[in-house]
């Protein structure tokens, strides 16, 4: 089998919470050994279970700020009233080893991608099917009080309206379709051209005869 060298890509996949971007993201992970998950840095603090420098890397909020001064973030947000923000380094390394990157990040944190690292980008909005199913899965999780699933429903009017922003959208009525939609993107974007950095050498080859 003729493997091409590739550069990797930076896979954003953005919801309102509770639209299912967690479950299809972990998902990817399990069934795709290419993906690799961007690990953020942010100042909320741990939940239960959560290992730092595995699921994100827990810093105070002066930390961060030297980090947003040293330029060492490719984007950085503010999300309920907590900061967060994507190490640059590590990225960069996974890109050129060929590995894609997968952030789950909103609509502020994938502007500031776009104006950065366009080029290596793709991004898909993920949407609940109505507002009631989102509220439903919300509520189902029984993570958050009353307050914050009330909130989180506010917030979601406006992060649903930069759908328009992304390159794909995905309407998550059925979990395995949408996992099943997310896959044939990924597959479509890896086969693009200019991913492919070692198409030139293969196709000499290929008109040398070798």
């Amino acid at each position: 089998m003729v493997e091409i060298a590739r550069r990797g890509l930076m896979f954003v996949l953005s919801s309102p919470s509770g639209a299912g971007k967690t479950t299809l993201s972990r998902m990817l992970l399990r069934t795709d050994r290419n993906v690799i998950m961007s690990v953020s840095a942010t100042t909320r603090p741990p939940r239960p279970g959560e290992q730092d420098g595995k699921d994100y890397f827990f810093v105070s909020t002066e930390d961060f700020g030297l980090m947003v001064n040293r330029s060492e973030l490719l984007e950085h947000a503010k999300v309920f009233g907590n900061y967060y923000g994507t190490p640059k380094a590590a990225v960069e390394r996974a890109l050129k080893s060929g590995q894609d990157v997968l952030f789950d990040i909103d609509w502020q944190g994938t502007q500031q991608l776009e104006q950065s690292a366009a080029t290596d980008l793709v991004r898909v909005f993920i949407l609940p099917p109505s507002t009631m199913e989102l509220e439903r899965r919300l509520r189902a999780r029984a993570q958050d009080t009353d307050d914050v699933v009330a909130g989180r429903m506010a917030k979601a009017s406006e992060e649903m309206s930069h759908w328009a922003e992304y390159d794909y959208v995905i309407i998550n009525n059925d979990v395995d379709t949408s996992f099943a939609q997310l896959q044939a993107i990924l597959t479509a974007e890896r086969l693009k051209r200019v991913r492919q950095t070692g198409l030139s050498d293969f196709a000499k080859q290929l008109r040398e005869g070798l």
